[in-house]
């Protein structure tokens, strides 16, 4: 009797982002994205000033709350960020070695985009929707 191989399981495949209107979506996803975001400016070497730009501007008294206690709920807009952010670090580590992918965000880049900045100050300076184009062209150097 032949063996009968397993099916996939049936699932119909989205690319719908996760409805952040959703708070229980939102609680869930916000403590591990705040904790991946300050590991992150640990590893890329961001000052805490930057940090808090990076976030949308924030005080220091608030920033460090949620550096010492990163469970909370995000609102739609932070959440966001740190998942430019995220992705930001996942494509710099699919292109390049380790170092160069930490150090990318303060090299200066010829790229006509950044203008010779680098890519930290570009964004700084650009907020969320320079956060999206660096993104964008990261994704598209990933996919050749």
């Amino acid at each position: 009797m032949p063996q009968r191989l397993a099916a996939y399981p049936r699932t119909s495949p989205t690319l719908e982002p996760p409805d952040l209107a959703d708070a229980g979506k939102r609680a869930r996803l916000s403590g591990p994205a705040l904790r991946a975001f300050f590991n992150i400016m640990t590893r890329w070497g961001v000052r805490d000033v930057d940090a808090r730009m990076l976030l949308g501007g924030m005080t220091s008294g608030p920033y460090y709350q949620w550096k010492r206690d990163p469970d909370r709920v995000l609102d739609v807009d932070r959440l966001t960020r740190v998942s430019l952010l995220v992705g930001l670090f996942k494509a710099l580590h699919i292109l390049y070695s380790d170092a160069l992918a930490d150090r990318w965000v303060h090299m200066p880049n010829t790229n006509r985009l950044f203008g010779g900045a680098t890519p930290l100050e570009y964004m700084l300076r650009g907020g969320l929707p320079a956060m999206l184009t660096v993104r964008r062209l990261l994704d598209a150097r990933r996919a050749g």
